[in-house]
Protein backbone atom coordinates (compact mmCIF):
# COMPACT_ATOMS: atom_id res chain seq x y z
CA UNK A 1 0.00 0.00 0.00
CA UNK A 2 1.07 3.61 -1.02
CA UNK A 3 2.37 5.77 1.58
CA UNK A 4 -0.57 8.44 0.45
CA UNK A 5 -3.22 5.54 0.91
CA UNK A 6 -1.84 4.61 3.83
CA UNK A 7 -2.01 8.14 5.81
CA UNK A 8 -5.87 8.10 4.46
CA UNK A 9 -6.74 5.36 5.97
CA UNK A 10 -5.40 6.14 9.67
CA UNK A 11 -7.03 8.86 9.37
CA UNK A 12 -10.14 7.67 8.34
CA UNK A 13 -9.70 5.27 11.73
CA UNK A 14 -8.55 7.99 14.00
CA UNK A 15 -12.09 9.70 13.09
CA UNK A 16 -14.22 6.48 13.40
CA UNK A 17 -12.34 6.34 17.22
CA UNK A 18 -14.86 9.46 18.18
CA UNK A 19 -18.07 8.65 15.88
CA UNK A 20 -20.17 5.80 17.94
CA UNK A 21 -22.72 4.52 14.83
CA UNK A 22 -26.21 2.35 14.93
CA UNK A 23 -28.13 1.30 11.71
CA UNK A 24 -31.50 0.42 11.47
CA UNK A 25 -31.82 -1.97 8.23
CA UNK A 26 -35.27 -2.54 6.33
CA UNK A 27 -37.52 -0.75 8.18
CA UNK A 28 -41.25 -0.95 7.07
CA UNK A 29 -41.57 3.04 7.09
CA UNK A 30 -41.74 5.14 3.66
CA UNK A 31 -38.10 6.66 3.47
CA UNK A 32 -40.43 10.51 3.41
CA UNK A 33 -41.66 9.53 6.61
CA UNK A 34 -38.84 8.45 8.53
CA UNK A 35 -36.82 11.85 6.96
CA UNK A 36 -39.78 13.95 9.04
CA UNK A 37 -38.58 12.29 12.41
CA UNK A 38 -34.68 12.30 11.55
CA UNK A 39 -34.79 15.96 11.09
CA UNK A 40 -36.12 17.17 14.12
CA UNK A 41 -33.22 15.27 16.02
CA UNK A 42 -30.36 15.59 13.54
CA UNK A 43 -27.70 18.42 15.79
CA UNK A 44 -29.38 18.02 19.24
CA UNK A 45 -27.80 16.65 21.97
CA UNK A 46 -28.40 13.25 23.00
CA UNK A 47 -30.74 14.11 25.96
CA UNK A 48 -32.69 16.42 24.10
CA UNK A 49 -33.21 13.82 21.26
CA UNK A 50 -34.35 11.49 23.14
CA UNK A 51 -36.92 13.83 24.54
CA UNK A 52 -38.15 15.36 21.29
CA UNK A 53 -39.01 11.10 20.10
CA UNK A 54 -40.66 10.40 23.35
CA UNK A 55 -43.10 12.61 22.46
CA UNK A 56 -43.32 13.12 19.07
CA UNK A 57 -46.95 11.64 17.79
CA UNK A 58 -45.41 9.83 14.83
CA UNK A 59 -45.00 6.26 14.48
CA UNK A 60 -41.66 5.91 13.53
CA UNK A 61 -40.19 8.24 16.57
CA UNK A 62 -40.36 5.20 18.59
CA UNK A 63 -38.07 2.92 16.01
CA UNK A 64 -35.82 6.04 16.00
CA UNK A 65 -35.82 6.44 19.80
CA UNK A 66 -34.84 2.98 19.94
CA UNK A 67 -31.93 3.16 17.72
CA UNK A 68 -30.41 6.47 19.34
CA UNK A 69 -30.48 4.42 22.44
CA UNK A 70 -28.50 1.89 20.96
CA UNK A 71 -25.99 4.39 19.69
CA UNK A 72 -25.52 5.45 23.14
CA UNK A 73 -25.21 2.24 24.31
CA UNK A 74 -21.99 1.61 21.83
CA UNK A 75 -21.17 4.63 23.15
CA UNK A 76 -21.15 3.54 26.80
CA UNK A 77 -19.21 0.16 25.23
CA UNK A 78 -16.62 1.94 24.22
CA UNK A 79 -15.83 4.95 26.73
CA UNK A 80 -16.39 2.97 30.29
CA UNK A 81 -16.70 5.12 33.71
CA UNK A 82 -17.89 7.93 31.65
CA UNK A 83 -20.75 9.49 32.62
CA UNK A 84 -23.70 10.64 29.58
CA UNK A 85 -24.75 13.61 31.43
CA UNK A 86 -20.77 14.49 31.03
CA UNK A 87 -19.78 13.81 27.48
CA UNK A 88 -21.64 16.61 25.71
CA UNK A 89 -22.65 13.67 23.28
CA UNK A 90 -24.95 15.25 20.13
CA UNK A 91 -26.36 13.27 16.87
CA UNK A 92 -23.80 14.60 14.58
CA UNK A 93 -25.19 12.98 11.26
CA UNK A 94 -28.71 10.99 10.44
CA UNK A 95 -29.39 9.72 7.17
CA UNK A 96 -32.33 7.80 6.24
CA UNK A 97 -31.76 5.41 2.54
CA UNK A 98 -34.34 3.73 0.64
CA UNK A 99 -34.52 -0.08 1.32
CA UNK A 100 -35.63 -2.62 -0.47
CA UNK A 101 -39.43 -2.07 -2.24
CA UNK A 102 -41.77 -4.87 -1.91
CA UNK A 103 -44.31 -4.80 -5.49
CA UNK A 104 -47.57 -5.78 -4.50
CA UNK A 105 -50.98 -5.78 -7.27
CA UNK A 106 -54.37 -4.15 -5.68
CA UNK A 107 -57.54 -5.14 -7.54
CA UNK A 108 -58.88 -2.28 -10.06
CA UNK A 109 -62.24 -1.58 -11.86
CA UNK A 110 -62.71 -3.45 -15.66
CA UNK A 111 -60.22 -6.53 -14.85
CA UNK A 112 -57.31 -3.74 -14.32
CA UNK A 113 -54.78 -3.87 -11.56
CA UNK A 114 -52.60 -1.23 -9.61
CA UNK A 115 -48.81 -1.84 -8.52
CA UNK A 116 -48.84 -0.84 -4.70
CA UNK A 117 -45.07 -0.06 -3.71
CA UNK A 118 -44.44 -1.26 0.08
CA UNK A 119 -41.66 0.81 0.82
CA UNK A 120 -38.57 0.27 3.73
CA UNK A 121 -35.49 2.21 4.18
CA UNK A 122 -32.21 2.33 6.35
CA UNK A 123 -31.41 4.57 9.06
CA UNK A 124 -28.11 5.35 10.15
CA UNK A 125 -27.02 7.78 13.24
CA UNK A 126 -23.47 8.82 13.95
CA UNK A 127 -23.05 10.36 17.55
CA UNK A 128 -19.94 12.48 17.71
CA UNK A 129 -18.82 14.75 21.40
CA UNK A 130 -18.39 18.49 21.15
CA UNK A 131 -14.56 19.38 21.44
CA UNK A 132 -13.89 22.20 23.36
CA UNK A 133 -10.58 23.79 22.55
CA UNK A 134 -8.89 26.52 25.20
CA UNK A 135 -7.23 28.90 23.46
Amino acid sequence: MGSRKRISAEKRKEEKKTQYVAKLRNCPTSPRKMRLVCDMIRGLEVNRALDVLKYSPKEASGRVEKLLMSAVSNWQNKNEGVRLEEADLYVAEVSVDSGRILKRLRPAPQGRAHRIRKRSNHVTIKLGTKVIVNE
